[in-house]
């Protein structure tokens, strides 16, 4: 089942619950699918890698968003973000552990020979081919800067 037949599927789930947050988020990626599907230059339909770089940008922003309503004393607005990115991290694959991007990190450092920061986007290029749609490029970040220093 393609990604745009699951949000259909969830959405009326959802509002036969009468859910209100799982509704925003899933309309909020019905909204991106159908933004990408009318650019200019694009398929009809998206690939299963546009799908997942669409959902990790969806959470991003309400990851963001909850940080920034967090530093303003806005709780209750930063729980709102949180749960609606939860709701969407629910379309992606099985995200890694930090043991299993550290180990992955371990790997490509070994395998490319990286040695200091230099090698970093080296590294970086190569591990989140590997890892897309399963890590997030921070946390990724992270562990590779405290393996090459």
């Amino acid at each position: 089942m393609s990604l745009q037949a699951e949000v259909m599927t969830a959405m009326k789930e959802a509002m036969k619950a009468k859910d209100q947050v799982a509704l925003t988020s899933l309309r909020a990626i019905k909204s991106a699918i159908l933004n990408a599907q009318t650019e200019t230059g694009a398929s009809k339909e998206l690939t299963g890698e546009q799908e997942v770089q669409m959902l990790q940008k969806l959470v991003k922003q309400r990851k963001d968003s909850a940080a920034i309503y967090a530093e303003q004393g806005r709780e209750d607005m930063a729980k709102e973000e949180l749960d609606q990115a939860e709701v969407i991290q629910k379309f992606l694959p099985a995200q890694l552990s930090n043991e299993e991007i550290s180990r992955i990190v371990e790997d490509i450092i070994a395998q490319t020979g990286a040695q200091g920061m230099k090698d970093m986007g080296k590294v970086m290029g190569l591990a989140s081919q590997e890892m897309a749609g399963r890590a997030d490029g921070k946390t990724i970040s992270g562990i590779v800067k405290s393996k090459l220093i």
